[in-house]
């Protein structure tokens, strides 16, 4: 059995991105979620690092099960890292994965490693450093998969959320390779259509991901981009997404282009954070 904490204990430390909690589920026995400020930001199971109870991280790895064939090791960038539930997940599933996490919250990165510790991987590798410098200084096509899931607080920076941004995660990628990208927005979702706009000004194959209700503009929540240089592999990533025990939607082609309809391209100049979320979302 994997070291770290039971379940049945509660840690509570200040990190650098404020109050951090890590909540234990009742239901498993070494299972925890961290919340920083009251917002759930990642959800780990020590011993089964597979069982991903966030539903917009589950559409994320249904990305990466697709994005090569089964248990080949991909070169991955994590940027924003939590707990890292998906860098457990792709250690896992795909052994002999090279990953570089990128997470700003040194403080917290000390608390995860130390509660909540990941397996001795010299290929799993964790840097407190900012998410958009570390891209930067990432060589052409390095990555195979890129996932950026950062937030300070409940909002993405706004130096994460431009074309600038988008077209250095182009270079680094692979020609086959896959970027993710988690938007949280609301109605009437203008941040979420303008940032699927913007990523897709820089890799134009590109599908959505997402709860019917949040794709409606009926409530706020998660959605997923996926994008490439190559086209998704829509057809099994929309059979997945459609048979999750929290079932969602996937809209591309000219689906996605509707969506988008008027949407403007955000650039370095005119980029603002991402929608907090209304004062009730974390309640339900």
């Amino acid at each position: 059995m994997a070291g770290g904490r039971r379940a049945a204990d509660r840690v509570s430390a200040r990190v650098d991105s404020g109050q951090a909690d890590l909540v234990p589920d009742p239901d498993r026995a070494r299972a925890f979620t961290l919340v920083l400020d009251g917002a759930p930001q990642s959800y780990v199971d020590l011993d089964d690092p597979t069982y991903l109870d966030f539903e917009y991280v589950r559409r994320m790895a249904m990305a990466v099960d697709l994005a090569a064939p089964p248990r080949q090791p991909l070169r991955a960038l994590h940027l924003g890292g939590g707990a890292l539930s998906l860098p457990r997940y792709v250690a896992t599933t795909r052994p002999g994965s090279a990953q570089r996490v990128v997470e700003i919250d040194g403080a917290l990165v000390d608390l995860v490693r130390r509660e909540l510790p990941w397996p001795k991987d010299p290929l799993l590798r964790v840097r407190v450093a900012d998410a958009r410098a570390a891209l930067e200084s990432s060589r052409d096509a390095s990555y195979d998969l890129v996932v950026s899931d950062v937030f300070a607080g409940a909002r993405t920076p706004a130096h994460l959320a431009s074309v600038e941004f988008a077209q250095q995660v182009a270079r680094v990628l692979a020609p086959a390779g896959t970027y993710l990208v988690n938007v949280a927005d609301g109605p009437p979702l203008a941040y979420a259509k303008g940032q699927v706009a913007t990523v897709r000004a820089a890799l134009p194959h590109a599908c959505l991901m997402a709860d019917s209700t949040v794709l409606r503009g009926r409530r706020y929540g998660n959605l997923v981009v996926v994008a490439g240089h190559a086209e998704p592999p829509i057809p099994e990533l929309t059979r997945r997404v459609a048979g999750d025990w929290f079932p969602g939607r996937l809209i591309h082609g000219d689906e996605l282009s509707r969506f988008t309809h008027g949407a403007k391209v955000v650039d370095d100049a005119s980029a603002q954070p991402s929608n907090p979320p209304p004062v009730s979302f974390w309640r339900h």
